[in-house]
């Protein structure tokens, strides 16, 4: 028998000749702060010591670690915290927080050797780059890392004078936050699903008997009624075992005998004539939902859904304009097509959810965006009573649009907890996190944009086809009706289905596509006109918000020095350019949120059934809180994550600032008049009353409100974008509150950013140096998180732009992206430096002036580096993302040309 000393303790090793040392360090000890991710050495997230060297936990044999000393996260300043995990803490180097416990073992121990060699001198950025480069944050938190692991080497951490803006920070660095993969009842069971292998079949035969005959084995269908599966990987039936590898076993053991159907892959072979259909008249319900809101009708054709044209102005005088113009060989006119690619959202914590019945109680544990909503859904799939239901979201580790309704993962929890009598966990492998958890749809956007004979815009055209796979109601064409009013436009936007697994909302959806196409369109429009491309939207756009910061970004050094230097050709095999683009979401609210802010047992407490996914909703929260009772944070408490409490938002559509604030300013000014009506003793009259002593003498009080409307008096040009659209804006505005529990509020989120890249014209290769972004979402409400939010949001939108590609078998319909390893998403040395400017007006008509930045903060960043590209090698890149080949062959091309 073989043992390991982990964390000062002396353990047993398995005699598994097949077990991996994350298997002993999570399942065996519980030691859960080490994270399975990628299970290919890829990540990071499961990095540990081993005798003092980081290692990949997920690579390792258990029985290679007898002998040696093992250290976790948990053993990280175990007794004192470790400079990194302070500095971490201090630069909120940490979002989600899953990829952290990784991050701070690696980084822990590179600062203790670079101690050691180097006393406090200050690491380079390359230096920490090459550290850390096998450690990947979805989030983008690599700035903050940056300067968090710099300032640990330098010893600015080596005391304990340091504060942190994000309360859970200390729980995620240590390890000791619990997401729901972390989650173990007694006797809980691993549930696995089995999927269809074909892209469009009917099943018809289901032999569960054999997966059942196997000692302690629960297997269930998951077969739709009309027992058809329209993808590769679709659910057909869930088991449940003592461990994942029993179950697996019992997975293989399931019969399916299935009639192979007519398939079509993808966006071009769906929209042929002849192509098979994936969902006829009495099924198309059965499609999924790739948008934040419910779609409205539309009509079908084949596969081919639309065109939702609902947000066009004279469109048939847009196409005739247009057409003249290209008839007559109008110089001026801009026509092009664009494509993007599929963007995977790549959750670092899978999917998964941990169901446990109690008589006729049911609480789930799931990693959601929407812990309310999520407990609606299982009540009405299940028919239970919603008040016998309970979902718990303690820590979420990471969203992005994927995890905002009921999933497969909790559907066959659900439904094994019930069969087998026992709680139940399923999570999702990577692979089925890089297949089935959703995605971005890839797109084919064509544009046309018309200057007029004085330079302003008389037209715009934008066609999108969104590749939305087993799934409908994509919006792009849309998206540009409330930029750059044009006499006349044409917006047009079809839904292709394919047997493909549905796509699902992802981050802003439809913005950076529709970015991607528009805003390069009119950058050439700027290049035809020979004007600044600043300067044209400046003409174009009347915004206020972007009007301000269009004028920021005109000031920007970098700015100016490329636009000087534009009059110089480039030569050389190094080539540096300068791009700018512009982009928006919605403010978005949700109505009947509730809160409520109480004095319990001497202290003051707000609790909304709302969720943290990284974005730093509890600190927010603490924050305001404390600020209106003039404490500190961590006298506060904040309860969220549970669906028992008062009902609160999703985490979604940059909505939970806007939709909880308001309530929480009016209930803890209720509050505090109710503390100053029981107190005993008053304050004297004009005196700023001494809440911590008056909450410490007061009762128990509980103060519960709703959000309400905005207020009506709003600054000169700020107006909903509803009633640009005139009748429809209301119809729209009406159907959106009903259908989708969202206000469109008054003001529009805008965001501008400049970016500079270095392109290498040998290889392709293209390095972004620096980004200067700037956005305008009213009063900042947490500043620091507010940055942390910005430079994640570049970061995502740098991956669309150059790196980030899925690969589909266009024959059997199987995603091949079956690893992190092959789907490249950026990493620290690929984070170059990011400029964030907040400008703080625009929102003075929302109670506290703060909406959402999740969204807005990269929407534009796609365009900006194809335009910066264009810039440095003056080619128009009109596909992403934007590889070295892809730069090569335009290269090439222009040089046989």
């Amino acid at each position: 028998m073989s043992t390991m000393t982990i964390n000062g303790r002396v353990e047993t090793l398995p005699d598994d000749p097949d077990a991996l040392l994350i298997d002993v360090v999570r399942d065996q000890l519980g030691l859960t702060g080490t994270k399975l991710v990628c299970g290919g050495g890829v990540c990071g997230a499961c990095t540990v010591l081993v005798d003092g060297a980081p290692v990949t936990s997920c690579l390792m044999p258990a029985h290679a670690a007898a002998g040696k000393f093992v250290t976790t996260v948990e053993g990280i300043g175990a007794k004192d915290l470790h400079a990194v995990q302070k500095a971490f803490m201090a630069h909120d180097a940490l979002q989600c927080g899953f990829c952290t416990p990784g991050f701070v073992v690696e980084a822990a121990a590179f600062c203790d050797r670079w101690r050691a060699a180097n006393g406090t001198a200050l690491p380079s950025r390359e230096e920490i780059g090459a550290a850390l480069s096998g450690h990947l944050c979805r989030c983008g938190a690599y700035d903050a890392i940056f300067r968090a692991v710099a300032d640990a080497c330098a010893g600015r951490f080596d005391g304990d004078n340091f504060a942190s803006p994000r309360i859970e920070a200390c729980d995620k660095v240590t390890g000791s936050a619990r997401y729901t993969v972390d989650v173990r009842h007694d006797g809980q069971l691993e549930g696995v699903i089995l999927r269809s292998q074909h892209a469009h079949a009917r099943i018809t035969a289901l032999d569960l008997a054999p997966a059942q005959a196997l000692p302690g084995v629960t297997a269930v269908s998951l077969l739709s009624e009309d027992r058809i599966v329209r993808y590769v990987g679709e659910a057909i039936a869930a088991v449940a075992a003592k461990d994942h590898r029993s179950a697996l076993a019992a997975l293989a053991a399931i019969k399916v005998t299935s009639e192979k159907l007519p398939a079509v892959i993808g966006l071009d072979a769906a929209r042929k004539d002849d192509a098979p259909v994936v969902f006829d008249r009495s099924s198309r319900k059965k499609a999924g939902n790739v948008s934040e809101a419910a779609g409205g009708p539309a009509p079908w054709k084949g596969n081919l859904r639309g065109p939702t044209s609902v947000f066009a102005r004279r469109a048939k005088k847009a196409r005739n304009w247009v057409n003249e113009a290209r008839q007559a060989n109008n110089a001026l006119l801009v026509e092009a097509t664009f494509r993007t690619g599929t963007q995977q959202h790549t959750c670092l914590e899978p999917h998964a959810a941990v169901a446990r019945f109690d008589g006729g109680r049911l609480t789930v544990h799931a990693s959601s965006q929407w812990v309310v909503h999520l407990k609606d859904q299982i009540a009405k799939r299940f028919k239970l009573e919603p008040s016998n239901i309970r979902v718990i979201a303690d820590h979420v580790g990471g969203g992005f649009g994927s995890k905002a309704s009921l999933g497969t993962e909790a559907i066959a929890a659900v439904e094994l907890a019930r069969a087998a009598k026992a709680p139940v966990r399923v999570v999702y492998d990577r692979h089925e996190e890089l297949s089935v958890a959703g995605y971005r749809p890839a797109a084919e956007v064509k544009v046309a944009l018309l200057p007029a004979a004085d330079g302003g815009l008389k037209a715009m055209s934008v066609i999108a086809h969104a590749d939305t796979g087993a799934a409908i109601n994509s919006t792009i064409a849309g998206l540009a009706r409330l930029m750059y009013p044009a006499e006349a436009k044409e917006l047009s936007d079809f839904d292709v289905i394919s047997n493909l697994p549905p796509g699902a909302a992802f981050r802003g959806p439809g913005g950076p596509p529709m970015a991607f196409a528009v805003e390069q369109a009119v950058d050439e429009a700027a290049v035809r006109l020979k004007t600044d491309p600043i300067t044209l939207r400046k003409r174009w756009d009347p915004d206020p918000n972007r009007q301000r910061l269009y004028d920021w970004a005109l000031g920007l050094d970098t700015w100016r020095d490329s636009r000087r230097n534009r009059a110089t050709a480039q030569t050389g095999r190094y080539r540096r350019g300068v791009g700018v683009a512009t982009g928006y979401w919605f403010y978005l609210w949700q109505p009947k949120v509730k809160v409520e802010v109480a004095v319990k047992g001497g202290r003051v407490v707000l609790s909304t059934a709302t969720q943290d996914i990284g974005t730093g909703t509890r600190s927010v929260l603490a924050d305001t809180l404390a600020r209106e009772f003039d404490l500190e944070p961590g006298e506060v408490e904040v309860r969220i994550g549970d669906s028992s409490l008062p009902e609160g938002p999703g985490s979604g559509g940059s909505r939970v600032t806007a939709s909880v604030l308001p309530p929480t300013l009016t209930a803890i000014q209720k509050l505090k008049d109710a503390i100053l009506a029981q107190a005993t003793r008053k304050p004297a009259p004009g005196s700023n009353a001494p809440w911590r002593e008056l909450i410490a003498r007061a009762p128990d009080i509980a103060i519960s409100e709703t959000r309400g409307e905005d207020g009506r008096n709003t600054a000169p040009g700020i107006r909903s974008p509803l009633k640009d659209l005139g009748l429809l804006g209301l119809v729209f505005g009406w159907m959106m509150r009903r259908n989708s529990n969202l206000v469109i509020g008054a003001g529009v989120p805008s965001s501008v950013q400049v970016i500079e890249v270095e392109v290498d014209t040998w290889l392709g290769h293209v390095r972004v140096l620096k980004v200067h972004t700037g956005i305008a979402v009213g009063k900042i409400a947490a500043p620091q998180l507010a940055h942390s939010q910005a430079c994640g949001a570049v970061i995502q939108g740098l991956g669309y732009a150059l790196y980030e590609a899925r690969e589909v078998d266009p024959h059997s319909g199987d995603v091949l992206t079956s690893g992190m390893e092959d789907y490249r998403i950026p990493g620290i040395a690929d984070t170059p430096e990011i400029d964030v400017h907040f400008d703080q007006a625009g929102f003075d008509h929302v109670l506290g002036s703060s909406v959402g930045i999740g969204e807005v903060a990269t929407v534009p960043t796609s365009p900006a580096v194809a335009n910066a590209i264009f810039d440095a090698i003056g080619i128009r890149l009109t596909e992403i993302p934007i590889g070295p080949d892809r730069i090569v062959a335009a290269l090439k091309g222009r040089t046989a040309a």
